[in-house]
C-alpha cells in the first residue's frame, strides 16, 4: 500500500525526474526476466555488455585486494594508483598530455556523465545530442534541469554529426555538446577528419564543453584508428571531458569503474559533488581495474576480434531477412537494422505493428528475441540488436526472426 501511494503521488517527486523516462533498455531486460520466469526460452540481444567473463587476471587481482584488506574507503577521486593508470591510458592510448591530478574515478562510466552535466547545467541551459544517441543522455539532462537538443543524424550521414548540421543547433544557450564514438545504438566511428571538420566549428564558439564518451574506444573493426575529439584538437582539450571505462574492453560491466579525464575546475566540481553523493568507487573494483590497465591486454584484441566477426555474420543475417536493412557498422557491439517495411504489417498473432516499439515488443512475445526499439535512441523506425552473445545463438535468434517475418501479412 505505501508504493502505491507514493507511486500515485507524483507531486511528491521531484518535477524533473517525474518528467524522465525509465530505460528502455532495462525495461527490456526486465520483461526479458518476467518472460524466463514464465518458462520461456528468450534469446536476449538488448544487454550492452560483453557476453565474456573478465579476465583471470583481474579476477585474481580482486581476490588479493580482498586478502590483503583493501576494503575500506578510498579516495573520493579514486585510488591514486588507479589514477596514475587511467592517466598513463590516456597518455599512451589517445596522446593526451595529463597527470594522475587531471583524472577522476566515479562508480561507472555513467556516473562521470552525471557529475559533469550535473556539476555544470542550469534551468535554460542546452545539450546537444546526436540522435540516435545512448538512452540516457536525454534523461541525465531532464534530470538535470536542462533541455536536450537532439540533432537527427541519419543514415546518410553514417548516423554521425556533421559539422553544418552542429552549427545549426548553436543556440547562445548551448552549454554540451556529447559526442560518442563508436556510438551506441549503431556502431559508427567518426574519423579523424570528421572529428576535425566537427572541432572547427566548435574553436569557433568557445563557451560549448564537450563530452567525448568514448566507452567502446577498443570496439573497432576493420583496421581503424580510433580517435578522440581532444587529441585530434588540442585547443579543446581546456573544455572537454574525455570519458572512459573498463567495463566494455575487460568485461567488467558489473564492477562499475568509470573514469575520465578534463580541465581542473570541472573535476573538481565532478569531485566535490561525488563526495556528497557516493563518496570512491568500490575499493575493490578499483584494484581490479587497476589490474586491467595495467597488465596483459591479450583479451582485448582477442575480444574485439570474436566480435568483428560476429559483426559480419549479423550483418549479412539481418540483410537477408526481408523487410530489414543494417549498415555495416564501424565499432561497438550493435547492429542498427532498419524495420520500417514491417512498420503496418500483422503478426501471426494479430498484432498490429505501429511502431518499432511494437516490432520489438512483437519479437519478445512471438518469436523469444529480446532488442530494443530504436525510437529509445532518437530515431525510428529501427531496431538495435547487440551482437554480444555466443554464435550459436545469434545464429538461432537471426532465424527466428526471419522465421517472424515469414508470418506477418499486411
Amino acid at each position: 500500500m505505501a508504493r502505491a501511494f507514493v507511486m500515485g503521488n507524483l507531486s511528491h517527486l521531484n518535477v524533473n525526474l517525474a518528467a524522465a523516462q525509465p530505460s528502455a533498455t532495462y525495461r527490456m531486460i526486465d520483461r526479458v526476466a518476467e518472460r524466463r520466469a514464465a518458462g520461456h526460452t528468450v534469446i536476449s540481444l538488448s544487454a550492452g555488455e560483453p557476453d565474456f567473463d573478465t579476465p583471470p587476471h583481474v579476477r585474481h587481482a580482486a581476490i588479493e585486494a580482498i586478502h590483503a584488506g583493501h576494503t575500506r574507503y578510498t579516495q573520493v577521486a579514486g585510488l591514486r594508483a588507479l589514477r596514475e593508470a587511467v592517466a598513463n591510458k590516456f597518455k599512451r592510448e589517445n596522446g593526451l598530455d595529463v597527470s594522475w591530478r587531471d583524472t577522476i574515478v566515479c562508480s561507472g562510466g555513467k556516473q562521470v556523465i552525471f557529475n559533469a552535466l550535473a556539476a555544470t547545467l542550469n534551468a535554460g541551459d542546452e545539450v546537444i545530442i546526436p540522435a540516435p544517441y545512448w538512452v540516457s543522455y536525454p534523461e541525465i539532462v531532464q534530470l538535470c534541469g536542462a533541455t536536450s537538443v537532439a540533432v537527427p543524424c541519419t543514415e546518410n550521414t553514417g548516423f554521425k554529426l556533421t559539422a553544418e548540421a552542429l552549427v545549426s543547433a548553436i543556440t547562445p544557450r548551448t552549454r554540451w555538446l556529447i559526442l560518442n564514438s563508436p556510438s551506441n545504438p549503431t556502431g559508427a566511428v567518426y574519423s579523424h577528419e570528421e572529428l576535425r571538420s566537427l572541432a572547427a566549428a566548435l574553436v569557433a564558439h568557445p563557451d560549448i564543453l564537450i563530452l567525448s564518451d568514448d566507452i567502446y574506444e577498443h570496439l573497432i573493426f576493420d583496421c581503424a584508428t580510433f580517435y578522440t575529439i581532444a587529441q585530434v584538437e588540442p585547443r579543446l582539450a581546456e573544455r572537454t571531458l574525455t570519458m572512459n571505462g573498463v567495463s566494455k574492453a575487460y568485461a567488467m560491466t558489473g564492477w562499475r569503474i568509470g573514469f575520465g579525464t578534463g580541465p581542473a575546475w570541472l573535476l573538481d566540481a565532478m569531485e566535490k559533488l561525488q563526495g556528497q553523493q557516493t563518496s570512491g568507487a568500490c575499493s575493490i573494483s578499483q584494484h581490479a581495474a587497476l589490474a586491467a590497465l595495467n597488465g596483459p591486454q591479450q583479451f582485448v584484441g582477442e575480444t574485439c576480434a570474436v566480435f568483428e566477426r560476429r559483426r559480419n555474420m549479423v550483418v549479412n543475417s539481418v540483410n537477408d531477412i526481408l523487410g530489414l536493412h543494417c549498415t555495416m557498422p564501424g565499432g561497438a557491439f550493435y547492429v542498427f537494422a532498419s524495420c520500417r517495411d514491417w512498420i503496418g504489417r500483422t503478426t501471426s498473432s494479430g498484432t498490429k505493428l505501429n511502431t518499432d516499439e511494437d516490432v520489438a515488443l512483437a519479437l519478445l512475445d512471438e518469436a523469444n528475441v529480446a532488442v530494443v526499439h530504436g525510437s529509445a535512441f532518437g530515431l525510428g523506425p529501427y531496431i538495435r540488436i547487440a551482437y554480444a552473445n555466443r554464435d550459436e545463438a545469434l545464429r538461432a535468434a537471426c532465424s527466428a526472426i526471419r522465421n517472424f517475418r515469414t508470418k506477418l501479412h499486411d
